[in-house]
């Protein structure tokens, strides 16, 4: 049954109606919604289009996240979790010993390690690609989800070869599916000020188009809050959206809120909650080839990513045990949480908890 509601922003009638026709929005329909104070009505919009794809079910998984050097030659303006080389604090861990610590804290039902570090120019392309051997090797039955397109641009700078032969490389090695990190925001504006030693725009979204060309299917962030401009933001989308269109690859957008750089920076440095599941709705609304946008707790917070559930949102992460990269910057939210915690937080926004592999195949309905 749909809910009509009375006082809807005037200016979005139109998009209303595209959305129940099932007709693709545009930027200029993408802007105008971040505009309009009428979050009630962008939400209604954002979970009909859910509900028609996942009706009232909502994923997530039991993974761990792993990290195997915070040493990176880049300097992103919005990073506190990279190191120089020899600095206090800072650490590499070889194959053997991730698997080591793995080994301590892993679960006989755990489904995916998501390795995450920075781009350490101290070692070898042969470093990482162990790795990948050395963990898989060690647990065959756990997808291997790893570096993002800026890594895999990175390896193929230190090892003399092309993008597409380190992804064939790591995909011998035990490599099954790609993150969505290094995105960013995908504008050359954007990258020059913030992360102007990483991959660019183009590069980052040719290399998931070779990904997904091998096979691999992968995920998409967007890392919003800080300079970029709505139009921006949009665009971001959309230019995925195309990609999408293309090889249909993509299994989960990820809108991230950018942290500041200290948990005790003032408030007004972090995103709003109505900036927050605002993009939560328009990502929903904007990418219409994409089955699942992504609530991620860690940037938002338990309770906003229950309400995102209601705002167009169908996946709510997983465990992950111990969460750094947010950390570092200055959330103030869980570094993790447990699967009756997850399974809590879903079923309180009164949806369907489903626990999921990597690939969306449901393992458990709770």
């Amino acid at each position: 049954m749909n809910v009509t509601l009375t006082d809807t922003d005037p200016s979005l009638r139109q998009i209303v109606e595209k959305v129940y026709d099932g007709e693709r929005l545009t930027l200029e329909d993408g802007v105008k919604l971040y505009h309009s104070p009428d979050i009630l009505t962008i939400g209604q919009l954002a979970n009909h289009v859910n509900m028609k794809k996942n009706e009232d079910r909502v994923y997530f998984i039991e993974n761990m996240t792993i990290y195997h050097t915070n040493v990176c030659e880049a300097h992103c303006r919005f990073c506190n979790f990279r190191k120089d080389p020899g600095e206090e604090g800072s650490y590499t861990y070889t194959g053997d010993e991730l698997v080591e610590q793995v080994r301590q804290k892993i679960s006989p039902t755990t489904r995916e390690l998501h390795m995450v570090g920075g781009h350490n120019h101290t070692q070898p392309f042969e470093y990482y690609v162990d790795i990948v051997r050395k963990l898989k090797q060690a647990f065959p039955h756990v997808t291997m989800k790893m570096y993002t397109p800026a890594e895999i641009e990175f390896f193929s700078r230190i090892a003399g070869i092309s993008t597409l032969d380190v992804l064939k490389t790591l995909i011998d090695a035990g490599l099954e599916t790609m993150p969505g990190g290094g995105a960013e925001i995908l504008s050359e504006r954007y990258r020059l000020k913030m992360s102007p030693d990483k991959v660019s725009s183009q590069q980052w979204l040719d290399i998931h188009k070779e990904a997904h060309q091998l096979g691999l299917k992968t995920h998409a962030t967007m890392l919003y809050g800080s300079i970029e401009t709505i139009e921006e933001r949009v665009e971001h989308m959309l230019q995925l959206r195309q990609l999408q269109d293309e090889t249909n690859g993509y299994m989960v957008f990820i809108p991230l809120a950018v942290q500041p750089i200290s948990a005790n920076a003032g408030i007004k440095r972090r995103t709003s909650a109505f900036d927050d599941i605002k993009t939560i709705a328009i990502s929903r609304l904007m990418l219409d080839n994409f089955n699942h946008i992504k609530a991620y707790f860690i940037n938002i917070g338990t309770q906003l990513t229950q309400l995102a559930l209601s705002f167009g949102a169908s996946d709510v992460h997983g465990t992950l045990i111990e969460e750094r990269i947010s950390h570092a910057a200055g959330a103030l939210t869980p570094a993790g949480l447990t699967r009756d915690e997850l399974v809590w937080l879903v079923k309180g926004a009164n949806k369907k908890p489903l626990e999921r592999d990597t690939f969306y195949n449901v393992i458990k309905e709770y």
